[in-house]
């Protein structure tokens, strides 16, 4: 009975939560307001791949920023691509390569460059490109069981160092500046607020996908033995299981859901720069997953959204002191909400809402009809 309530509520936040963002916030807000929506539920993704990994797997990654940095770049080279068409480049010294290239010398479009003239091969790479990094990672750190705090510690050095190889390889990704100009998806303009708004649909779609693959996930075998690992590892390992094996498989699909996210917030905001790849985005990511919950799908992006709307909203009204009060909104979740929004939804409203919910699923279980006699005694 408690499975199916627990179901029950959970079915209830997943409508509860299309309907603010499908219905909701695009009759109230504006064009502006609605992409930046678009923009913080692009973080969304990684929250959701931060659950699977730190909050099921006990696996917390400090460098989610890069694997959302990469899918961001490939979807970036792409649009580049296409709006560096040699009519669009012929006041070029080499027309036909994106313009930043052209402004370092480079005669010629590097060969890493050629696959992203397909949209299909972005569409796949955009996963499959930082979920591969992420095994090559994970692969060398968790089979020498390096994990806790120092897989975090590196991983935030990996952060770092794609960041300095990304500015010093100006003449491939742009530079500090990052690949910018980017304006058509195969031949539709999306710098109209039309475009806006459907990209925004299309990736509340895409959110809610997301969303049901990695609750499958976790609701699998799969995910009572996340959970056993991060629980009582040396115990599963004792039963016989490769720990190893499904860590790295946790990291992966993170990095995978990064690299979606990363791929729409291109989409969103029409660039990609280092900036978005450094240590200080992928800090604010944990604290994401940290203040809407790091073992709820629907906390997590409603952290995203929170943070970033907090984040907006200081430095619009206190642009001095807007870092002190995100610092304080997080440190005052920690303190009081351990559990982040989704624990203070468990701990407050289920209790209050689960009677009501109770007399609800009793009156369906009503008969429509007379009821049966009972047999004479």
């Amino acid at each position: 009975m408690s499975l199916i309530k627990s179901r029950g509520t959970e079915l209830l936040g997943y409508l509860l939560l299309a309907v603010v963002l499908l219905v909701v916030l695009p009759l109230l807000l504006d064009n502006f307001r609605l992409n930046l929506i678009g923009k913080y539920l692009t973080f969304a993704f990684v929250v959701i791949g931060l659950v699977i990994s730190w909050g099921y797997t006990g696996v917390l990654s400090l460098g989610q920023g890069l694997f959302f940095g990469l899918g961001g770049y490939i979807m970036a080279m792409f649009l580049k691509l296409e709006a560096s068409t040699p009519e669009a480049t012929a006041i070029q010294s080499t027309p036909g390569i994106p313009d930043f290239m052209d402004w370092n010398q480079l005669t010629a479009l590097p060969w890493f460059w050629e696959p992203s003239h397909s949209f299909i091969f972005t569409v796949f790479a955009i996963v499959l490109v930082p979920s591969a990094l992420a095994y090559v990672i994970g692969a060398a750190m968790f089979k020498r069981r390096v994990g806790g705090v120092y897989f975090a510690i590196i991983t935030q050095a990996l952060v770092a160092v794609a960041t300095i190889l990304i500015i010093g390889q100006q003449g491939y990704t742009g530079g500090v500046n990052g690949i910018t100009d980017l304006r058509t998806l195969m031949g539709w303009d999306i710098r109209t607020d039309s475009a806006k708004t459907i990209l925004y649909f299309i990736e509340v779609v895409l959110l809610f996908g997301c969303m049901a693959v990695a609750r499958l996930m976790l609701g699998s075998k799969l995910g009572r033995i996340l959970v056993a690992i991060r629980d009582k590892e040396e115990r599963v390992r004792f039963s016989g299981y490769d720990v190893a094996n499904f860590k790295t498989f946790a990291f992966c699909a993170a990095a995978g859901f990064a690299g979606i996210g990363g791929g729409m917030f291109t989409l969103q905001v029409g660039f990609m720069s280092p900036s978005i790849i450094g240590i200080v985005p992928s800090i604010e990511m944990v604290i994401f997953c940290a203040v809407g919950g790091r073992l709820s799908l629907i906390g997590g992006v409603l952290g995203a959204l929170l943070v970033n709307a907090a984040k907006t909203g200081f430095s619009e009204e206190f642009p001095e002191l807007w870092l002190l009060g995100l610092g304080g909104l997080f440190i005052g979740v920690v303190l009081f909400f351990p559990r982040g929004v989704a624990g203070l939804y468990a701990d407050h409203v289920e209790p209050r809402l689960g009677p009501w919910l109770n007399r609800a699923r009793l009156r369906t279980k009503l008969p429509v009809g007379p009821a049966e006699p009972t047999p004479a005694e």
